[in-house]
């Protein structure tokens, strides 16, 4: 911009990552200078930077009063976090055009540092909803006298880290349903569904596994599917607006009468899409699998698995666990996998992380990567947890006593 003899008036941040994108989560402090350009000396009463959060919602309806008369009806509503305020130079009143209290600024460039703290209280993570939005932002104003301010205004992203190595989000979920198609007086056989998924918690980049079991009794030719669905339910004035949007998709093989057909780690991959938000009053964002069979001429049978799209990826240890726990499922008993006659031994340490690699991992760039991960303009959450595995025996110092029982938990 250039406004007389102030050239340009911009905004940086001090990053927390590599990528150089401005990324915060709640009890950071926001840091960063605002620079000045001008190609004179000036007179200015003050520079000023505000530091804001908020959550808007805002939508209309169609009302109909009678036969001839209508109406719209707006629903709105605004949740504030923060709005940090500070005066860089100069004084707080700019509603005066005396020339007392001035501050010179010579020609050339100028930087002036800020820094304000984040709540510690939970943020809802950035976000760009059909009737909603969750915004970060720094506005910084120049007041000179008998001039119109110059203004500009940089966002920012936070992320409302969700862990997914919980035991909530490692939970393995799994459903079954059945359905019987009827053409007037005639019954044909039923339809049947059973799914399953590992765990509840992914991030954005993963792929789920899913074990499904589809068997076609009836006359018809069915094909199953799965999609992964995002929901965004906005609330306003005690009314709900929801939005429901398809994510990713797959297609199995189609089925004719009397088939069945077994997915064993049919893999969908997440693409990148923001995190839930599960914590915020006005704006919600959920996700969903649907594992479903699409019938002709009747209604789907389907099976909605609800999902949590994390922030910080699985650990690798969290990932053997919830493999194992998610297996021991009594009501999946179907699937029907067996036991490996011999366990495979995991790779050496040495094999997985170089040597240069544990050289270049410091403290300083683990506690960064828990600080701060890319935002949602980026394709993928990485992780990268340079950890040994446990050290591993090929004799089990605990043998189990032989039996003749099958086992009871089915490993993969």
């Amino acid at each position: 911009m250039v406004l007389g003899k102030v050239k340009s008036l911009t905004i940086t941040f001090d990053c927390l990552n590599d990528s150089n994108v401005p990324v915060f989560s709640s009890g950071d402090t926001v840091s960063g200078r605002v620079n000045l350009e001008v190609t004179g000396e000036i007179r200015v009463k003050s520079l000023k930077i505000q530091g804001r959060g908020h959550v808007k919602v805002r939508w209309t309806e169609s009302r109909n009063a009678g036969s001839n008369t209508a109406y719209t009806q707006n629903y709105s509503e605004e949740v504030e976090y923060f709005n940090h305020k500070d005066i860089l130079i100069g004084h707080e009143r700019d509603d005066d055009n005396s020339e007392e209290g001035l501050t010179t600024i010579h020609s050339g460039r100028h930087e002036y540092a800020f820094n304000f703290e984040l709540p510690q209280t939970p943020l809802a993570t950035s976000f760009e909803g059909r009737h909603g939005s969750v915004r970060y932002w720094v506005k910084a104003e120049l007041h000179r006298a008998w001039l119109l301010p110059v203004k500009l205004k940089k966002e920012f992203t936070v992320f409302e880290h969700i862990d997914i190595n919980t035991p909530l989000l490692l939970s393995p979920q799994a459903g079954t349903k059945e359905k019987t198609l009827c053409c007037w007086f005639c019954t044909s056989g039923p339809i049947s569904l059973s799914a399953k998924i590992e765990r509840k918690g992914y991030t954005p980049g993963e792929s789920i596994q899913i074990f499904a079991e589809i068997e076609n009794c009836s006359s018809r030719m069915v094909v199953p599917k799965a999609a992964i669905y995002q929901t965004q339910t906005f609330y306003a004035k005690g009314k709900m607006k929801e939005v429901k949007q398809l994510v990713a998709n797959l297609r199995g093989e189609s089925l004719s009468s009397g088939k069945t057909e077994t997915w064993n780690g049919k893999q969908l991959k997440i693409p990148p899409v923001s995190p839930s938000i599960l914590d915020c009053s006005i704006i919600r964002v959920e996700y969903s699998l649907m594992v479903y069979v699409d019938i002709p001429g009747a209604m789907d049978l389907f099976l909605n698995l609800p999902l949590v799209i994390g922030t910080i990826p699985l650990h690798p240890f969290g990932s053997r666990t919830s493999s194992v726990s998610s297996q021991c499922s009594a009501n999946m008993n179907w699937l029907g996998f067996a036991l490996p006659e011999r366990p495979e031994a995991p790779p050496s340490y040495a094999e997985v992380v170089t040597d240069e690699q544990r050289q270049c991992l410091s403290p300083a760039s683990a506690c960064d990567f828990e600080r701060a991960l890319p935002g949602p303009l980026f394709a993928y959450i990485q992780e990268f947890r340079f950890l040994p595995p446990p050290l591993y025996s090929e004799v089990d110092p605990n043998p189990d006593q032989p039996t003749d029982e099958h086992p009871s938990c089915p490993s993969r």
